[in-house]
């Protein structure tokens, strides 16, 4: 199993590849960042683990070579969110010099856009058939423009691209920990579902496994807090960092969900924003939604993303009022990744 990080030597990427390092499910760890990848690769060699580490820069066509045999492909790499800069859950890397304050909201989605695009159009040429799972933000646009780069190069899967949303699942088991008490978060299962930004997010405690309890005046902030968890982060490191050390453990361990249902384990089901008319019973979803990319529980398999659950049917009234401010945040966000792709010149 041959698992590929692109924006390695990044805020995100570096934790993120040191857990897949020590992950016994890996046998090949690949690295790849613009700059400071050869360090990131040294630093990790040196851990007794089963994975074999290789790292590369741009130069002498190392993306391709990050990329060659590659069975996952995970994405973090992207340019940093600060106060000026309202992303969430951001990704300081590729390019460090570009993520300074002054810069607008487009000038970063731009940016950010223009990375998954010429990483993902490697991926179409190199490694077709990898799984995807895509970090970088904003992932209500990015997983898009993924999927738009794939369908041109006609090498699209649906059931293999992956917007990785865990970090609002991680979120949502520790954050209802200060009210049930529960010792081990994880031990809670809660669906969140929508988008990955801000309203987008729709945790669905009302659907907990086991049930929790939460008290009327607890349950708005709760959602809110879930929603907004990037912003907390942002704040306490004084607008110099983001999540980045919950989001390499979110990332890492929604990969390990997609490699072991790769290795044939079952009854393996994550949340991820994923293009829903390609995943069966995903258009149910999508037509009642009214978007075609939307996260929903996902049955995970040998070949990724086996089947949606539909949750909807049974969403509290609280949870069908934050769903239609979900969906008209979604509508625009999928709708800017797509026009990029259309409106692009192409890979720089």
């Amino acid at each position: 199993m041959k698992a590929v990080v692109c924006g390695a030597a990044g805020g995100i990427g570096q934790p993120l590849s040191l857990l897949l390092k020590a992950s016994p499910l890996i046998d090949e760890l690949s690295l790849f960042d613009v700059v400071n990848t050869p360090g990131v690769t040294a630093d990790l060699s040196h851990i007794s683990s089963i994975a074999k580490v290789t790292g590369y820069l741009k130069e002498d066509d190392g993306l391709k070579k990050a990329l060659s045999g590659a069975d996952v492909v995970v994405i973090p790499a992207g340019v940093p969110r600060t106060l000026s800069t309202p992303f969430r859950s951001s990704i300081p890397f590729v390019e460090r010099r570009l993520g300074k304050p002054g810069m607008t909201r487009d000038d970063l989605f731009n940016i950010n856009a223009g990375i998954v695009r010429d990483l993902i159009t490697a991926v179409a040429e190199t490694c077709p058939k990898a799984f995807i799972l895509v970090i970088s933000n904003p992932v209500n646009s990015t997983v898009p423009i993924a999927a738009e780069v794939m369908k041109k190069a006609g090498v699209f899967d649906p059931k293999r691209l992956f917007g990785v949303t865990t970090l609002d699942v991680v979120r949502a088991e520790t954050f209802v920990q200060d009210i049930t008490g529960e010792k081990d978060p994880s031990k809670t299962v809660i669906p969140v579902i929508g988008g990955h930004s801000g309203e987008t997010i729709v945790p669905l405690f009302s659907q907990a496994k086991p049930a929790v309890k939460i008290p009327a005046d607890k349950l708005g902030p709760l959602v809110k807090r879930v929603q907004f968890g990037g912003d907390e982060v942002v704040q306490a490191k004084g607008g110099a960092g983001s999540a980045t050390l919950s989001m390499a453990y979110a990332g890492y361990r929604f990969t390990e969900s997609v490699i072991k249902a790769a290795k044939g384990e079952k009854g393996i089901v994550e949340p991820s924003y994923v293009y829903l008319p390609g995943v069966s019973g995903g258009d149910a979803i999508a037509k009642e939604m009214g978007v075609d990319f939307f996260s929903v529980p996902i049955e995970l398999g040998p070949s990724g993303a086996e089947s949606a659950q539909n949750v909807l049917s049974s969403v509290s009234s609280e949870e069908k009022q934050l769903l239609e401010a979900c969906k008209t945040g979604l509508k625009g966000s999928i709708d800017k990744g797509v026009e990029f792709v259309a409106n692009s010149t192409g890979a720089k």
